[in-house]
């Protein structure tokens, strides 16, 4: 067995036998979740310990290859993505220390969430606020500032206690609130863009079960009293439809009632409300001004009706995404939320009277998160409403959607936006600089964690960098980096 890179000295080969997670020799394609972004690294590695993500760290810098970690692969963008090394951290899955008097918890940094719930849940604990789905592995959320709702709730990078990462020149740093602050609010959120972070403490809470209440109401009467809706229970959203003023407003409180789960219906929320879609968006391709009467249609059948149920925290939170999709999402200061959806919903409605306009999918989604002071979050310094579109992809098959993206991401410019780090966006450099307080600071960061450019891959080297820079610079000397460190 041989890899496609030379020479290897006898050792280095057996190493990477040893880290390999496939074939030598064989080259492996890595999709994301929604098969809209794909890449073929040279070596797929799968180390076990922090002295294994050091030795490929140093390997990948002496031969000039660049790295990525990946977790789950759901973000839907190439965020992850690589020709170099990619790292998978399937196997960083311990949990390290549990304290639950005070109610944290230590694991390394490829634990995927759907684990973390059950381990929390068998130590009576839980996340405070969760996205609406659990797929990612606990670090891919963090790295992101992934979300979930409630102005009274942060992102998931707003709970981290502490982390380790291991920079581009295989040194370890343990940093928290009270160690390596700097490095640690940079951290935080870094898109990988920092080094590999092995293991992480973040802040739970004694476990809880919700209830949530479901209900139809009108888009402007929410828009008309947007702080009392999102202020009347602890965690709120909304999904507006398209072609119409209807939403479905779900909140929901902590609670002591018994559970009550979720009852779907096979033929309904099945049948209908995922195969049947699925079909319909299919022949929507070639007949897109059905769009808006499938629209309408679904709302009455599926949506127009009041629900309730209670459960454990986390299967409440969490919800079927159906099938894969293209999806963007940025967020903007919350008093922004009114007109921002205002000028969306007449640019869709202006489309729909054109013949070829654009024709969207619903629904779209709208969330609430508390500000924080990390560097990169979309919630630095303010409370925010993130506004999320989807355009469904039936049966894997594409659909047109950037015109749509091109006109919602200008409306989000507008309002004082900025993207999810995990979505395909068009934002860049200039752009940060202007809307993200600390971004130099973190770019100073960045240089100092990685001097040769290790962890740059083409959604760094684009959104990143700035446009003149040459990710190949010569590295730093390594005493001037550790004397930096130092003073982070």
């Amino acid at each position: 067995m041989s890899f496609d890179i030379s020479p290897l000295s006898e050792s280095e080969n057996l190493k990477l036998l040893e880290l390999s997670a496939n074939a030598p020799g064989k080259p492996v394609s890595v999709s994301n979740w929604s098969k809209t972004f794909s890449c073929t690294p040279k070596l797929l590695l799968a180390p076990r310990t922090e002295n294994d993500v050091i030795w490929i760290i140093n390997f990948a810098r002496n031969r000039n290859l660049k790295v990525k970690p990946v977790g789950s692969k759901l973000s839907p963008s190439d965020i992850s993505c690589t020709d170099g090394i990619m790292i998978s951290m399937e196997n960083f899955n311990r949990v390290l220390q549990v304290d639950k008097r005070n109610c944290t918890i230590t694991v390394e940094s490829g634990v995927p969430l759907s684990e973390l719930h059950k381990i929390l849940e068998f130590w009576g604990l839980a996340l405070s606020s969760i996205g609406s789905i659990s797929l990612q592995t606990i670090c891919g959320a963090i790295s992101t500032a992934t979300h979930g709702t409630g102005v009274n709730y942060g992102c998931f990078s707003s709970i981290v206690l502490d982390l380790v990462l291991i920079d581009g020149m295989g040194i370890r740093h343990y940093c928290s609130e009270n160690e390596n602050k700097d490095l640690f609010d940079a951290a935080r959120c870094s898109l990988g863009a920092l080094g590999i972070i092995t293991q992480v403490t973040i802040q739970c809470e004694p476990s809880f079960r919700l209830k949530a209440v479901q209900i139809p109401k009108n888009l402007d009467e929410i828009l008309d009293n947007l702080h009392e809706t999102v202020t009347s229970a602890e965690h709120v959203r909304f999904w507006w439809f398209p072609y119409t003023n209807d939403t479905v407003l779900w909140r929901a409180n902590r609670t002591t009632d018994p559970k009550e789960p979720l009852k779907e219906s096979f033929v309904v929320d099945k049948l209908y409300g995922f195969h049947y879609y699925q079909f319909q968006l299919l022949l929507s391709r070639m007949s897109p001004d059905r769009i808006p009467t499938i629209t309408k249609e679904h709302y009455n059948a599926r949506f127009n009706k009041k629900i309730e149920w209670v459960d454990d925290s986390y299967n409440v939170f969490n919800m079927d995404c159906l099938f894969p999709q293209y999806v963007d999402e940025w967020a903007i200061p919350i008093q922004n939320t009114a007109n921002a959806l205002r000028f969306l919903r007449k640019w869709i409605n202006e489309q729909q009277k054109i013949k070829d306009g654009v024709r969207v999918h619903f629904p779209v989604e709208v969330r609430f998160v508390k500000a924080d002071d990390v560097w990169l979050s979309p919630c630095y310094q303010q409370t925010v409403c993130y506004i999320g579109v989807i355009m469904y992809r039936p049966y894997r098959l594409p659909v047109p959607y950037k015109k749509y993206w091109r006109a919602y991401e200008d409306i989000m410019r507008t309002f004082g936006g900025r993207p999810h780090w995990a979505k395909a966006h068009k934002m860049y450099y200039f752009e940060f600089e202007k809307q993200i307080p600390r971004f130099n600071d973190f770019q100073a960061i960045r240089e100092i964690c990685d001097p040769s450019g290790l962890f740059v891959n083409d959604y760094v080297k684009r959104h990143i960098l700035p446009p003149s820079q040459d990710d190949s610079s010569d590295s730093m000397p390594v005493e001037q980096i550790s004397f930096k460190m130092s003073k982070i």
